[in-house]
């Protein structure tokens, strides 16, 4: 399913096979180097992370079997492009909880993207270290772990508050020569309290917060980005 904001939409239900394609980690860094930084050859891509030009090429094939990617313009006839079909892949959490097996397939993408945020951070702290990055991002940049306590209903709020603001402060800085790509990570974890560990205990910071202009620190649950 697609929307027309760029979105991909995946439905557990009809698209299993497509979202069990996107648990493969080689297959996921693909598609993000290719959303990132546009059109790309086999080859290309193999020298960004270090795989074979067959294995990325395989994953591509992959990736275009299940319309996450697809040839993009050619600038000569010896080696395919590939492009990213949609800026986004998102899918609702509780329709992947009642699929057979969606549980599992959720469980791996969170644990991809925190993988993602991982890489995102020793990129971001060597861009700082070597000068790519100036010393004007110090400060805006950071991740937080807040932890307040909200409804079902004010979180969904809070996620949708986030992507509006997202979107309006993306096309305000579209033509912006000082913007950079920034990896936005966000997550929303409700915790259950501890078994006899009284409510002192859920409410427990988990460690010491970004300053306040620090960034949120994923990307939105259920987003491939």
């Amino acid at each position: 399913m697609d929307s027309e904001d760029g979105r991909r939409v995946l439905d557990p239900a009809q698209d299993g096979a497509a979202l069990k394609a996107l648990t493969h980690p080689l297959r996921l860094t693909l598609l993000g180097l290719l959303r990132q930084h546009g059109p790309a050859t086999a080859s290309e891509l193999a020298a960004r992370t270090g795989e074979s030009s067959a294995s990325t090429s395989y994953h591509l094939r992959v990736l275009a079997k299940y319309a996450f990617v697809t040839e993009a313009e050619h600038r000569d006839s010896r080696e395919r492009r590939w492009k990213s079909v949609h800026d986004m892949t998102s899918w609702s959490n509780e329709a992947m909880h009642r699929s057979p097996g969606g549980s599992t397939i959720l469980s791996v993408l969170h644990r991809r993207q925190i993988e993602h945020l991982q890489r995102s951070l020793d990129r971001h702290e060597a861009d700082l270290e070597s000068g790519r990055l100036g010393k004007e991002w110090q400060e805006p940049s950071g991740v937080s772990d807040s932890m307040p306590r909200l409804t079902p209903e004010s979180l969904a709020e809070l996620w949708e508050a986030i992507q509006t603001k997202t979107d309006e402060l993306t096309a305000r800085d579209a033509g912006d020569p000082r913007a950079e790509q920034v990896v936005l990570f966000t997550a929303g974890l409700p915790l259950a309290p501890e078994p006899g560990g009284g409510q002192e205990h859920a409410d427990a910071p988990a460690g010491p917060d970004a300053p306040d202009a620090g960034a949120p620190d994923a990307s939105a649950a259920g987003d491939v980005s």
